[in-house]
């Protein structure tokens, strides 16, 4: 009898040993990391100004850091730390003017900052992303809608996300009102499970 409770005590113990071991598995790829290549990663901003055409600009050094659950969408995360000092718009003497205090002030603020801290499915390809946005020391909260696509064999992921940011919001203040309140920001990038 002795014998027959521990063979099936040893049973039980296997089978949540085995679901244990399945959920952790489970866990670990629900959330997955994923690498932003910086090859196909475009931050890109336009701003009007009065008497001038619209000037279209890039930051071309960044950091970022992608984390997926496709599952729950609710359990992922996004966070980018831009250069402010890699701005370009084409114009050396431009700028340079743009990472003075007059605008991006790069010496005292060298980073602009966003970092999740929600991520809602919209639909199957669109998920809206709520986070911290810090710039110029000023940290404002900002929705962005992403657009997700995958690509190939689902491998690699494509996003684009486009809004606006109110530059006044956070202290720039500089040509205002000649020089547009409003920042258009076109952010694209490509991932690769990492």
């Amino acid at each position: 009898m002795l014998e027959k409770i521990m063979k099936r005590a040893r049973i039980v113990l296997a089978i949540l040993g085995v679901g244990v071991l399945a959920h952790s598995c489970m866990a670990a790829l629900a959330a997955a990391n994923w690498r932003i290549d910086p090859a196909r990663t475009h931050i890109a901003f336009a701003i009007d100004s009065v008497g001038y055409p619209r000037t279209h600009g890039q930051f071309r050094q960044f950091q970022g850091r992608i984390s997926i659950d496709f599952a729950h969408p609710g359990k992922s995360s996004v966070a980018f730390h831009v250069k402010s000092g890699s701005v370009d718009v084409g114009s050396q003497s431009f700028d340079d003017y743009l990472r003075s205090v007059a605008f991006l002030d790069s010496e005292r603020f060298p980073s602009i900052d966003f970092v999740s801290n929600s991520v809602a499915k919209v639909d199957d390809h669109t998920v809206r992303v709520t986070g911290d946005l810090t710039l110029l020391g000023v940290t404002r909260p900002l929705t962005v809608d992403v657009a997700v696509e995958r690509e190939g064999s689902g491998g690699r992921l494509a996003f684009l996300a486009k809004t606006s940011i109110d530059r006044l919001a956070f202290g720039m203040n500089s040509g205002f009102p000649l020089v547009s309140r409003d920042v258009e920001l076109v952010i694209s990038s490509a991932a690769t499970e990492s």
